[in-house]
């Protein structure tokens, strides 16, 4: 697939904790979204990044880590990408990770800019782990990291434990609703209980 005069310069960078036992064929058949698309026939193929100062894709087997700092070139299709990679890497991770990717205008130079004309740029914020309370903790991370920030500037932050607390409490109202739904969501055996053990079948994961 050829995107000589594609519409976008797309970066994707992130960091994902493996399980020990993921080596390279799974990963390479996990990471295929985003190397067929490419253009590439396999992941070594496809690792490398359109420009040369980004390592691009790559996985460390002792540290259980793929590391991603990726740019291709790309159209708005490639979004439809995102989902199956997704769902791939929640099958192969150990803990929730976060996914930027983000979309650069190829086409927006210094006459659109002089010109006030507003690029085409657009960044999307993806998550993967293991199961949704991976995925939701990955989430609630990345959230008290960029309010603690934020508020450092006014505050110290020692005193900013109530408000970590009341993100915390925010989301374990939006963990236990999702796993009230869940358990709706649950057939029932003629009896009225829950066929399986423990809690059942486990459900998709979020991304």
């Amino acid at each position: 697939m050829s995107h000589e005069d594609a519409a976008f310069e797309i970066h994707v960078h992130g960091d994902v904790k493996l399980r020990a036992d993921v080596g390279f064929n799974a990963l390479q058949d996990a990471l295929k979204p985003l190397w067929k698309y490419a253009g590439a026939r396999s992941l070594a193929d496809g690792a490398a990044s359109l420009y040369e100062d980004e390592p691009g894709i790559r996985f460390d087997p002792h540290q259980h880590l793929l590391q991603m700092c990726w740019t291709l070139q790309g159209e708005e299709d490639f979004r439809q990408q995102l989902d199956d990679l997704c769902m791939n890497l929640n099958e192969l991770s150990a803990e929730g990770s976060q996914i930027e990717v983000t979309f650069y205008d190829a086409d927006y130079d210094e006459e659109d800019e002089a010109e006030q004309r507003e690029a085409r740029d657009d960044f999307v914020l993806l998550f993967v782990g293991p199961t949704p309370e991976a995925i939701m903790r990955a989430q609630r991370d990345l959230l008290v990291e960029d309010v603690v920030n934020l508020m450092e500037r006014h505050f110290d932050g020692a005193e900013l434990g109530g408000v970590v607390a009341e993100i915390d409490k925010l989301f374990t109202g939006r963990f236990n609703a999702l796993a009230s739904s869940l358990e709706l969501g649950k057939p029932r055996s003629p009896g009225g209980g829950t066929p399986g053990h423990g809690g059942g079948r486990r459900p998709r994961h979020l991304h």
